[in-house]
């Protein structure tokens, strides 16, 4: 899959999920395959970036490649301005949120709210496409309620504007994670224009990717809450694709390393009180793919210091019978 002049080596990618992909975890992902990673959301507002969590998530991965940044706005020239700025930052790609349905963002008429305002979209594309020689591209979910899915209007929109490349949350904003991801309305959109399209939503194994490129006929896959404790599914999704059975379920001493090396990372990312805390929710999603790790994981939340947590996790891996892969 190309977008723009980058050519991604995995057709699998890393959805930005604010709160979890931030600089550790993107740079984990990409060691085991993802084929582009994306910051976190970042407000249009560039007022507001020198805060503490601002500056975090405009830490961008500059050692790779496409270096993808994602904003969120409703005013055209503000989006223009931070896409400009993300740019003179290191950007390579400016993403552009419109997917996002928690209220506190819809709120601001930001994020898939914007869903309803099919010429602010046009708006704000052509604003910021214009504003940078870089390739934007898109994020959406198939529209606003089960009512007015206009998934394929915007995606055409998008296109005409000059949007390079479009992921689609098999969702309305109303249904935000409920009920089945729609795959038909993802190959409808595909059908409805010609540039790269992402399908997105409730992707947790080969043979579920399997089947949702089979039904969408999408360029690529966004991996969200499958990737959450587990960062080497990108790996497996890409031999599943490759028809390569032969790739061995990770041993316990790898799964010790990865975790061990995420704590690390995050530690020295954030410093140890707050790395201590943000660690605390990918331990207890490891735990999710681990088995006999209920004690494990009740005590390596609780505890308020780096030493610990790295402390625990090697013991837990020591333990016989611990930290086992439960089965993909």
């Amino acid at each position: 899959m190309k977008i723009g002049p980058y050519e991604l080596a995995s057709p699998f990618v890393l959805a930005p999920m604010a709160g979890v992909t931030d600089a550790p975890f993107r740079r984990l992902c990409r060691q085991f395959g993802a084929g582009m990673t994306t910051s976190e959301m970042t407000t249009a507002d560039t007022s507001l970036w020198q805060t503490a969590k601002s500056r975090q998530r405009l830490d961008l991965d500059l050692d790779t490649e496409p270096v993808t940044v994602q904003i969120a706005g409703s005013e055209p020239d503000q989006m223009a301005s931070a896409a400009q700025a993300c740019v003179d930052r290191g950007a390579q790609i400016i993403d552009i949120n419109m997917g996002c349905p928690p209220k506190k963002v819809c709120r601001k008429l930001a994020g898939s709210a914007l869903l309803q305002e099919e010429a602010l979209v046009a708006d704000i594309l052509r604003a910021v496409v214009a504003a940078v020689d870089v390739p934007v591209t898109l994020k959406i979910r198939t529209g606003w309620d089960p009512e007015h899915r206009n998934g394929v209007a915007i995606a055409r929109i998008a296109e005409d504007c000059g949007i390079q490349s479009l992921a689609v949350h098999g969702r309305t904003r109303a249904c935000r994670y409920n009920g089945a991801a729609e795959y038909d309305t993802i190959a409808r959109i595909k059908q409805a224009v010609e540039i790269p399209v992402i399908a997105n939503g409730d992707i947790t194994s080969i043979e579920k990717s399997l089947e949702v490129l089979r039904l969408t006929n999408a360029d690529g896959l966004m991996i969200g809450r499958g990737a959450q404790g587990r960062p080497w599914i990108f790996q497996e999704l890409l031999a599943g694709l490759q028809k390569d059975l032969g790739l061995p379920r990770l041993a316990k001493n790898q799964l010790r390393d990865i975790m061990l090396g995420h704590l690390k990372d995050m530690h020295r990312f954030y410093g140890e009180t707050t790395g201590v805390r943000v660690a605390r929710k990918h331990l207890t999603w490891y735990c999710q793919h681990l088995v006999s790790s209920d004690e494990y994981r009740q005590q390596v939340v609780r505890v308020g210091s780096a030493e610990e947590q790295l402390r625990l996790t090697r013991e837990y891996f020591e333990h016989e019978g611990g930290g086992i892969s439960k089965a993909a």
